[in-house]
């Protein structure tokens, strides 16, 4: 097998292949004067099994057009296998029509994905999961849980008063399956509700959290507004500490200042995205590596072994 690293995280492709003791697929990916993406491949792929590691987080449509084009240029030197590794998948919000006249560009991106030639994708914590239905080659979609439970146990330990919070009623789910890693912890939820347009969003705790450790899960934090609204919700109902453990660091705009001022104790994310300067040095956010749980996945598609046993 060979890993190709595109621009958007080269240190998450960097630990994956150290982790298979592999090196990165020597290979150009650059740019022209007039900011066209050009690819060359320094190395034989042909006949070879190839992952391409590039989240396609901001800029967007940048890394999707590098992983577009690093996948033409492996198809077209006979690689044999050419898997996408998008640890985090852009456009993934814009996953069915959310009005008249407007887009489901998570298809579309699937779309232009296989016409690229992938034969199949590999990636994490889709923001909804029938995007795997959005493909016609095979999808695997990792679930960060059990990296995420792993940390908790290790840092709260096992016999700590934890409570699972979904920070809304979508994610439930997601909560859930945590807490079952848990050891079936108690689970809350936060209903939010705009009560008249202009008014601030009331919170609502469904659930006992007096006197708990909450742990709010999500899968992807942009703003930090909902978790951050969250958080204050939680501590104004009596919990003790308020953590919070998040799959994807967009933290786009002011969220890392929001999440420094904010009830929060610890924001945990993951590296899926490469961390700006800002989050790296934000005192209250701590990176996570899941390039382990990239790395075992990729070693059993390549030695086309179960997948889905890494989360018994």
């Amino acid at each position: 097998m060979k890993i190709l690293s595109g621009n958007s995280n080269p240190e998450l492709a960097g630990a994956i292949a150290a982790y298979l003791d592999l090196e990165l697929t020597k290979a150009s990916v650059r740019r022209f004067a007039d900011e066209e993406i050009f690819v060359e491949i320094h190395e034989n792929v042909r006949g070879e099994d190839v992952f391409v590691v590039q989240p396609t987080s901001a800029p967007a449509n940048d890394n999707l057009m590098e992983l577009l084009i690093c996948i033409d240029a492996l198809r077209r030197a006979s690689a044999r296998r050419i898997t996408a590794v998008i640890p985090y998948f852009g456009y993934a919000r814009q996953d069915r029509k959310s009005g008249s006249r407007t887009p489901i560009s998570a298809k579309l991106v699937a779309n232009l994905i296989t016409v690229a030639g992938a034969h199949r994708v590999l990636s994490v914590d889709l923001h909804a999961g029938q995007i795997q239905g959005f493909f016609d080659i095979p999808t695997d979609n990792l679930f960060a849980a059990t990296v995420m439970s792993a940390d908790i146990e290790a840092r709260l330990g096992k016999e700590a008063a934890i409570t699972v919070v979904s920070p809304d009623v979508g994610g439930v789910v997601r909560a859930r399956a945590l807490a079952k890693r848990l050891g079936n912890a108690p689970l809350a939820i936060v209903d939010k509700r705009r009560e008249k347009p202009g008014e601030s969003e009331v919170m609502n705790i469904i659930g006992d959290v007096r006197g708990r450790t909450c742990v709010l899960v999500d899968d992807i934090v942009d703003s930090a507004g909902t978790l951050c609204n969250a958080a204050a919700a939680l501590a104004e109902a009596g919990a003790t500490a308020v953590t919070a453990y998040v799959t994807h660091g967009v933290l786009s705009g002011g969220a890392v200042a929001r999440v420094e001022s904010s009830a929060l104790t610890e924001l945990v994310i993951t590296d899926t995205i490469a961390p700006l300067e800002a989050v790296r040095n934000a005192s209250r956010i701590r990176i996570m590596t899941i390039a382990p749980l990239f790395a075992e996945a990729m070693r059993r598609t390549s030695e086309e072994s179960s997948v889905s046993s890494l989360f018994d």
